[in-house]
C-alpha cells in the first residue's frame, strides 16, 4: 500500500529535486501535489511488466509512430498530478511538440497509451481510480490488468469500462491500432 507525504505541496522544480535526491525510491505525485511513495510490484508482477513492454517496444519499433516506455517513466499530467505507468506509448507528434531537454526528465503530456498491471501491493478500487485518472487527464486508451483474476479492464474516454475476461490476447483499437497483447504467459505467472 502506498504512503504518501502529507506536510508539503510540491511543485514540479521541487518534486523532481525531491526524485533527484532519493533514487531508489519510487514515488508519485498526487493532484494536490503531495508525494507518494509507491511500494516495489515484486518478481512475479515485475516479470509480467517486463513482458508486456517487450511486447509493446517490439510493436512500437515495428509500427514507427511512436515510443514504449516502462515503469520508470514518469509524465506531468495537466491535473498537476506526475504519475507512472507500468507500460506507456507516446506518438511522435506529442513527443515533437516537448523540448529534448523536457524528454530527459518527467514530461508535460498524457501518453496516448497505457497499461497498468496489478501487484499484490495494489487495492483493486485504488487502480481502477489510477486508471480514471489517467482517462481525465488525456490518455485515449489504458488497460488496467489483473493476472490473478485473468481480466484486463479497458478504458477509453467517455465510454464505460470493458471487462475482458480470461482472454488469451487483446487487440487495441485508436491510437495503437495494430497493437496486439499476448496474454497467455501473463495469465500463467511463474511456474
Amino acid at each position: 500500500m502506498a504512503s504518501s507525504l502529507h506536510h508539503h505541496r510540491y511543485s514540479d522544480a521541487a518534486y523532481l529535486d525531491f526524485c533527484k535526491a532519493n533514487p531508489n525510491l519510487s514515488t508519485e505525485r498526487t493532484a494536490e501535489g503531495k508525494i507518494v511513495i509507491v511500494p516495489s510490484a515484486g518478481y512475479e508482477s515485475d516479470d509480467q511488466n517486463a513482458e508486456v513492454i517487450a511486447q509493446l517496444r517490439v510493436w512500437a519499433n515495428e509500427d514507427g509512430r511512436g515510443r514504449a516506455s516502462g515503469a520508470t517513466a514518469q509524465f506531468f499530467l495537466p491535473d498537476g498530478s506526475a504519475l507512472s505507468p507500468d507500460a506507456a506509448w507516446v506518438s511522435y507528434d506529442s513527443l515533437e511538440k516537448i523540448s529534448p531537454e523536457e524528454r530527459r526528465r518527467f514530461p508535460h503530456l498524457a501518453p496516448e497509451f497505457v497499461i497498468e498491471i496489478m501487484s499484490p501491493t495494489d487495492r483493486l478500487a485504488a487502480a481502477k481510480t489510477k486508471m480514471n485518472r489517467w482517462i481525465a487527464n488525456g490518455v485515449q486508451l489504458a488497460w488496467l490488468i489483473d493476472g490473478d483474476h485473468r481480466t484486463v479492464y479497458v478504458y477509453q474516454p467517455e465510454k464505460s469500462v470493458e471487462i475482458r475476461k480470461g482472454v488469451l490476447k487483446l487487440a487495441c483499437k485508436g491510437p495503437v491500432k495494430g497493437f496486439v497483447l499476448q496474454l497467455r504467459t501473463i495469465w500463467e505467472g511463474l511456474k
